[in-house]
C-alpha cells in the first residue's frame, strides 16, 4: 500500500533546481516519518535533462571540430583555420558572459541555441579571410589586403547578421508556455551573431 505524487513545474521555472529543491524536501522531511514508511523516487527529469545536455555538449564539440576540418580544407593553411577558430571560442565566450549577465542558465535550450549558432558565428571570419587571401595572392600588402576586406565586408555582413537576428524575433515575443519555454533562443543566438560579426570586422583582418 502507498501514495503516488507527481510535481509539475511552471513555465520558466528551472526543472534541475526544482528537482533538486524536491530532494532536499522530501530528505528533511523523512526524518519525521514514522517507522516504516520510506519515500521512492520513481522518475526524475534530473536524470534527463544531464543526458541530453551531455549529448547537446558533445554535438557542440563536433561541430566545432566539423568547422576547423572543413575550413582547412577550403583554405588550406593553418593560419588561416586559426582566425575563425578564434572567432568561434571568443563569440562563445562572450555569449556565456551574456548569459551570466542576462540571468539565463546554461539549459538544453540555451545550449540547443549554440549548436544552431555555431556553424554560422564562422561564416564572416571565413568571408574577411577569404577575400584577403585573394588580395594576397594578387600582390597586395597585408595591411593593404586588410583594409580593403574591413571596408569591403563590414556592412553586408552585419546586414546579413541583422536579417538572421531577426528570423529568431517572433520567438522572444509570443505568448504561449512553448515561446516562453524558449525565450532565450533570439537573445542567445544574435549575441553570437553579433559577436561574431565584430570579431570578423576587426580582430579577422588584422
Amino acid at each position: 500500500p502507498g501514495i503516488s505524487c507527481m510535481v509539475f513545474q511552471t513555465a520558466g521555472s528551472n526543472a534541475t533546481e526544482v528537482n533538486n529543491k524536491i530532494d532536499d524536501f522530501l530528505e528533511e522531511a523523512s526524518k519525521d516519518f514514522p517507522k516504516g514508511i520510506e519515500v521512492v523516487k520513481l522518475m526524475s527529469t534530473n536524470d534527463f535533462l544531464y543526458a541530453s545536455i551531455h549529448e547537446v555538449v558533445k554535438t557542440l564539440i563536433e561541430a566545432i571540430i566539423l568547422v576547423i576540418l572543413v575550413v582547412y580544407v577550403f583554405l588550406q593553411d593553418i593560419r588561416s583555420t586559426l582566425i575563425p577558430l578564434v572567432a568561434i571560442v571568443v563569440s562563445l565566450i562572450g555569449t556565456f558572459a551574456f548569459m551570466t549577465v542576462a540571468g539565463f542558465s546554461i539549459n538544453l535550450i540555451t545550449l540547443f541555441a549554440l549548436v544552431l549558432v555555431i556553424g554560422t558565428v564562422v561564416d564572416d571570419a571565413i568571408v574577411v579571410v577569404e577575400l584577403m587571401e585573394v588580395k594576397m595572392s594578387e600582390g597586395w600588402e597585408r595591411t593593404k589586403a586588410a583594409s580593403y576586406a574591413f571596408e569591403t565586408c563590414a556592412m553586408p555582413l552585419l546586414t546579413g547578421t541583422l536579417i538572421t537576428c531577426t528570423g529568431f524575433m517572433p520567438i522572444f515575443f509570443a505568448k504561449s508556455s512553448a515561446a516562453e519555454f524558449a525565450s532565450s533562443l533570439f537573445p542567445v543566438i544574435s549575441t553570437a551573431l553579433l559577436l561574431s560579426w565584430v570579431i570578423s570586422a576587426t580582430v579577422a583582418p588584422v
